[in-house]
This record gives structure tokens, sequence and C-alpha cells, in this order.
């Protein structure tokens, strides 16, 4: 277990019967650019039972912070959602991802787009204020069911903003637009569907999509991610990878948990 670091959980939050969320102590010696996922998990017996997951808090706190579907058959998330205050579990001393800013070249506007859990690597994102200073504007879509399934709303919208070290950046750069397909909200409707009729951008004040100055990160279903990059495929956007940055990019590890 040398590749592992062994850590305390500080809290965990239901969200809903499906969502969790949980954070635990860092060890000083764990780096990571945001963006980036590490494998995390519990031994059983004697083996590590381990999942990728991507860090939902910032590289510069004091802890971390994961984002979890509740599985009830799954081999981890049904043992994780049961984690009470106190509880260890493994996390990684690596981390990698392709959601990180590097892989994107520079451009006007960037464009986070996350379903369900899909969430987590964005809130990392947000947080840095280097993605702000390579971005003017940054538009943070979450898309869900439920209206009780948009986690982290209220931070976003209320915490962030009088945040010391980012809430001018939030406040001036970060538009934020939660959607969701089965409950009456302000905002109704698959994102795809938002992009291709023009909503998105009506709502939000900005021109269509373009690679010419649009960054794209996605992160979420199979089926967002399918109908994402050939939505920008089509509109002439490149996918850009490790080391070679270009107009988008997937985070491929995974897909929504």
């Amino acid at each position: 277990m040398s590749n592992f670091n062994q850590e305390s959980v500080l809290s965990v939050h239901h969200w809903t019967d499906t969502l969790f969320s949980f954070t635990t102590t860092r060890d000083p010696s764990f780096r990571f650019r945001n963006g980036e996922f590490t494998m995390i998990g519990l031994k059983v017996g004697e083996k590590p039972l381990l999942r990728a997951y991507s860090v939902a808090s910032a590289n510069y706190e004091d802890r971390l912070e994961f984002f979890s579907i509740k599985v009830p058959d799954g081999p981890l998330t049904s043992r994780l959602q049961h984690l009470k205050q106190g509880d260890e579990i493994i996390v990684s001393r690596k981390a990698t991802g392709t959601l990180v800013i590097d892989n994107l070249e520079d451009g006007r506007n960037l464009y986070l787009i996350g379903t369900g859990t899909g969430l987590a690597p964005f809130l990392s994102v947000i947080k840095d204020p280097e993605t702000y200073e390579r971005f003017e504007k940054v538009v943070l879509l979450h898309g869900c069911r439920r209206v009780a399934e948009l986690a982290y709303g209220e931070m976003i919208t209320e915490k962030l903003p009088n945040d010391e070290l980012i809430g001018e950046y939030i406040r001036n750069q970060l538009i934020y637009y939660p959607t969701v397909t089965r409950d009456p909200f302000r905002n109704r409707g698959r994102i795809t569907d938002l992009i291709t009729s023009g909503k998105l951008f009506g709502d939000i004040g900005l021109a269509s999509l373009d690679p010419a100055h649009d960054r794209v990160m996605i992160c979420g279903s199979p089926a967002l991610v399918a109908d994402t990059r050939t939505l920008l495929n089509g509109k002439g956007f490149v996918e850009g990878n490790h080391g070679e940055p270009a107009q988008f990019v997937v985070e491929k590890a995974f897909a929504e948990r």
C-alpha cells in the first residue's frame, strides 16, 4: 500500500438518496492539478477496493472533497455511502486526468459541461484563480434529472462569491447555469439541446459556440460525452489531450458513476 495515503473522513453530506459527498484529511505530499482525478477506496480484507474519483476541492485547500453517486450493489459505493466522520479511506498518491486548463488552447470563454457527479472536477476548476486569468468568462453547465440533484448550487451562488481568494473572479466572470429534464425549473432541457437551439446563449448573453474563441471541458454520462463531442466536432472544434492542447477536452477515464 506504499502508493496510497490513509486519510480520515472529516464530514459527510447526503444530498439525496442517490447522491452524497464527503471530505477527508489531505496528506501534505499529495499534489494535483485542478480538474484531475485520483483513485480512492477502502481496504476490504487485505485488498484495496478502488475507484477513480475527481477531486472536487481545489489544489490549495488543506482537505480533499469527493462527490459520489450511491449504487446499492456497487462494490465500492455501496460501502462508501455509509462513511461516517472518523472513518478511514485510502487515497492514491498520484492524480491525473485531461480536464486541466493546460490541455486547452488560449481562448475567450470556457464552458464546463457536466451531468450528475460529472460536476466534481469543475468545482475544482472554478476555484482556481488561474482559470479566470486565462478566460474572460467561465460558464458552468450542470445538467440533472431532478432539481434536488443540483448539488452545490448554494455554494456556487452564495458562498463562492464571498470567498476571500476568488470571490471577485466568481462575481465578475462565472456564469452558473443549472438545468433539469424532469422537474419544473427555470432552465429545462438537455444541455446539448439548449446549445443546439440557442436558448442557452440567449439566456446567458453570449454568442453561440465558436472554435475561434470558445473552449470546452466535458464530464458526465456516456450519452452527454458522445452527444457533446459530436456537436463540437460538427462545429469544427478539435479535441485536445495530454501535451496536445486544443479547443475541447473530455475525461475518458470514467463516465458518471
